[in-house]
Order: C-alpha cells, then sequence, then structure tokens
C-alpha cells in the first residue's frame, strides 16, 4: 500500500481481523450488485437464439453473439466463484486469500461483462443499423468503458 492508503486505512479503529471482514462484505455485496446484471444480460442472451429475427442473421452476428455470450459465461463464472470459494473456506481462516483472489476475480468478471456489454452493443447496432455502425459503437462503447471503468479510478490512484 502507498503511504496515503496505509493512512487512511490506519485512520480506522479496526483490527487487522476486523479489516478483513469489512473488506469481505464489501467485495461480496459488489459480486451481489454485479450478478443481477450479468443475470439480466445472461437472460437476454439465451432468448436471442429462439427470436424469429434470429434466422436472418449472417456469419458476423453469429460469431459476435457466440462471443459474447461465452465472455458473459465467464464473467459469471468469475463473478460467481468469490462468493463459493467463502462458503467452502468458511471458518478456515482464510479470509486474507478470499479478500485478494476475489478482488482479481471479481475485477476480472467485471471486465468480461464489459466486452459483453460492447458484444451486445455491436450485435444490436449491426442488427438494427449496419454498415460501419458495428464498429463505430463497438469502438466508442470500448472508449467509454474504459474510460469509465479504468482510466478514472487509475489516474486517481496514480494521483497518490
Amino acid at each position: 500500500m502507498t503511504d496515503r492508503s496505509e493512512q487512511a486505512e490506519g485512520q480506522r479503529d479496526e483490527t487487522q481481523t476486523e479489516r478483513l471482514d469489512r473488506n469481505t462484505v464489501e467485495l461480496l455485496n459488489e459480486l451481489r450488485v454485479a450478478g443481477a446484471g450479468v443475470q439480466v444480460m445472461f437472460a437476454f442472451l439465451l432468448v436471442v437464439p429462439f427470436n424469429q429475427g434470429w434466422k436472418k442473421v449472417d456469419g458476423f452476428e453469429q460469431a459476435v453473439y457466440f462471443a459474447t455470450l461465452l465472455v458473459v459465461a465467464l464473467g459469471a463464472f468469475l463473478l460467481l466463484a468469490p462468493p463459493i470459494h467463502h462458503r467452502l473456506l468458511f471458518r478456515h481462516g482464510e479470509k486474507p486469500f478470499l479478500v485478494e483472489v476475489g478482488n482479481y476475480m471479481a475485477i476480472a468478471g467485471m471486465c468480461c461483462v464489459g466486452l459483453g456489454f460492447i458484444g451486445i452493443l455491436v450485435l444490436v447496432s449491426d442488427v438494427a443499423v449496419g454498415g460501419a455502425a458495428p464498429a463505430i459503437v463497438g469502438i466508442l462503447s470500448a472508449a467509454v468503458l474504459s474510460g469509465l471503468w479504468f482510466a478514472i479510478p487509475l489516474v486517481r490512484r496514480d494521483r497518490e
């Protein structure tokens, strides 16, 4: 940790065990929120091929759909892993492991969710508009997502 983050953590009147407990609760709450979004995305993706219009999609759209389905499924697996780890390792003194690995899985899972959103936007823009729209929408949505999810917090973190 940097000096600033150590100072911020040091301002709390909590033991290392209490800090791990708090971090675990915060992580699990964040995963709970993300899980709802993944469920909606996955439900949308599962319904798409059964719609009447699916018969009209071309090879590009099928490839984008399938890649998006897989990346959202991977995101769901990653976001569901930390709570399962927590249940399996409950009362085994593994909180440091759970917080560290859960953090990495949450970040990776959210990256997959972000890619899933981009894939859905590319797919819908190709079906609805066609032409250059999927490329433009894909690039713009990737830029917005990268800025909001990564650039802002990483720049802030570097300013510490």
